[in-house]
């Protein structure tokens, strides 16, 4: 089992992409630690694991409350004596995509960043400051396409804030991983395009059937990708099959974006 006697904390583990990684997490050996804002989420994920055998424990933590944060993890470390993995999967309001910046509000604009930096600063710096002491441990980033669209697909998705929110998460990762690298700890940003299976299934605009359309054609495979995918490379990622990977964004895009990374 790739992450066997690994203990690993996910935040926004109730979410679409925070779950599926989370059963994979678990599904390949890892003590699950699942936090959320809302328990009603996190404790489904929660149950899906126990029925396969999995260990999985839940807390309700708001994932840009510092103090929140670090006393979970004092917690976790008490219980269990270690800390491996933290991925960070909370929303960074993507939905508020689609308008214009120059008739967007500045709120609707300087949210996703501003909430994206928080959090994102918080928990992977709070995961750092334990996994040095053990000199050992691996950090989770999510990004999307967004931060690496080409100009014909920025026009047509207006990613406003979003993208700044996903450029910064990028930086970041990066950053940290500069730093924490000499103590053995690893820093890789999930890179993903738009994954239509977290999209609703009512109330869904007449225009995203072509929408979709237009994605799948502008990827190199010519498919979205999907939940289990990206939940797949997280685990191997997380894995010390991975451990020459650090300081990149690992590209989950089907092609969508090709770049160095």
């Amino acid at each position: 089992m790739l992450l066997k006697d690994k203990v690993a904390v996910i935040y926004g583990a109730g979410g679409h992409i925070g779950g599926a990684v989370t059963r994979a997490f678990a599904r390949d050996g890892a003590e699950v630690f699942l936090t959320g804002r809302h328990h009603d989420k996190v404790e489904r994920v929660a149950a899906d694991i126990a029925a396969a055998g999995g260990k999985a424990h839940v807390a309700e933590v708001d994932a840009t409350d510092k103090a929140a944060i670090e006393q979970h993890l004092a917690d976790l470390i008490a219980q269990t004596g270690q800390l491996d993995i933290s991925f960070n999967a909370i929303s960074v309001f993507g939905h508020l995509q689609g308008t214009p910046m120059v008739e967007m509000t500045e709120e609707n604009f300087s949210l996703p960043p501003l909430t994206a930096i928080k959090t994102n600063f918080l928990t992977t710096t709070a995961a750092a400051r334990h996994m040095i002491e053990r000199r050992s441990g691996v950090i989770l980033t999510m990004s999307s396409t967004a931060a690496g669209l080409s100009g014909r697909d920025r026009v047509f998705h207006t990613t406003g804030g979003f993208a700044v929110a996903c450029t910064a998460v990028e930086a970041l990762s990066r950053t940290l991983a500069g730093e924490v690298g000499k103590h053995n700890i690893r820093v890789i940003c999930l890179r993903s395009d738009a994954l239509p299976e977290t999209w609703p299934l009512e109330g869904r605009p007449p225009e995203i059937a072509e929408v979709e359309k237009y994605m799948n054609a502008g990827t190199a495979r010519g498919l979205l990708p999907r939940l289990s995918e990206i939940a797949d490379a997280a685990s191997f990622a997380a894995s010390s099959r991975a451990a020459a990977m650090t300081g990149t964004i690992l590209n989950l895009t089907c092609g969508s974006v090709m770049d160095s990374n």
